[in-house]
């Protein structure tokens, strides 16, 4: 299984903060650090200094580290056009040398669309922003050079376009992440469009129902199930003993009972075990959130006692 690091920056991190804890990453040899794309701080903190623009951001880290896959889980179809986000990734993919993976949503926050100034539809409509941004996107991302992308759609349209520039990753584009526990419409959009299906903050056995969901999808599109990566993104809160484990839940503000309830929590062997069984539900990856930028020493932690044990 591979792990990746995920972070929610909006709680509250610099540019900096998510440097640091990038390097940290590449160094304990995890596989990626991806971070949310979110524009207002949730719950009861006051997100100091304020939120950083995702791909921005990873441009910078693009430029700061040379192995670590990098990622968004996952930017909101509601946030940018999508003829510029194919610009803005294509690029960073470049700078990165062929890093980048590129999570993409259909938005849930209404606040933060409030607050700066985001159209916000219905649910249904936003589906409809997200399908033709999947589709614009990639299509933009696989016309060969020298030809022009015509799109027409209810939401899009692009007359003569030279779709430029290219990402690096080329046949195939860069790997486009879809998750959600929608029965129909996600699945559907993952199987046509995906290179990775997300189930986040599920059980193992909720877990296994959205892949077994989305494999179903792959069938019925003609897509060989396999062909699909499967992940599963948590909170994680790791100590070397029940102390640490405690100290470091009380340090983000969560009870340490929810979080050995809700989340990867515990000492290694207990994380290690949990991440077992969602390998058995059938997933290959998971997206561990580290919500304290500060604490290095936790992801010395889970590289020296539980990286070495899935790898």
């Amino acid at each position: 299984m591979l792990l990746r690091i995920f972070t929610e920056p909006q709680q509250g991190a610099s540019y900096d903060d998510q440097l640091a804890l990038a390097r940290k990453t590449e160094a304990c040899g995890f596989d990626a650090y991806f971070r949310s794309d979110h524009y207002l701080v949730m719950g009861d903190r006051d997100g100091l200094p304020g939120p950083t623009d995702a791909w921005i951001t990873l441009a910078g880290l693009a430029r700061e580290t040379s192995r670590i896959r990098l990622g968004t889980l996952v930017s909101s179809a509601t946030f940018r056009n999508p003829g510029v986000l194919a610009i803005s990734v294509a690029q960073v993919d470049q700078m990165s040398g062929g890093r980048v993976e590129l999570g993409l949503g259909a938005g849930w926050y209404e606040a933060e669309h409030q607050a700066y100034g985001l159209d916000f539809p219905d649910t249904p409509s936003r589906f409809d922003v997200l399908e033709e941004q999947l589709e614009l996107i990639t299509g933009l991302w696989d016309t060969p050079v020298g030809e022009m992308y015509q799109f027409a759609g209810k939401r899009y349209s692009i007359t003569d376009s030279p779709a430029l520039p290219k990402p690096a990753q080329q046949d195939p584009h860069p790997p486009i992440i879809v998750g959600g526990a929608g029965k129909k419409r996600t699945p559907a959009l993952a199987a046509k469009y995906a290179a990775e299906f997300n189930a986040g903050f599920k059980s193992p056995d909720e877990s296994a129902v959205l892949f077994d969901r989305v494999g179903t999808a792959c069938t019925a599109a003609g897509r060989d199930p396999k062909t699909l990566a499967l992940s599963i993104a948590h909170g994680t809160v790791v100590g070397r003993n029940d102390a640490e484990f405690r100290r470091r839940a009380e340090a983000i503000g969560r009870d340490p009972e929810e979080l050995l309830a809700n989340s990867i929590a515990g000492t290694p062997a207990q994380v290690v075990d949990l991440l077992g069984r969602y390998a058995e539900a059938g997933a290959d990856r998971a997206y561990l959130q580290i919500l304290d930028f500060h604490d290095l020493d936790h992801l010395d932690l889970i590289a020296a006692e539980v990286l070495p044990q899935l790898s």
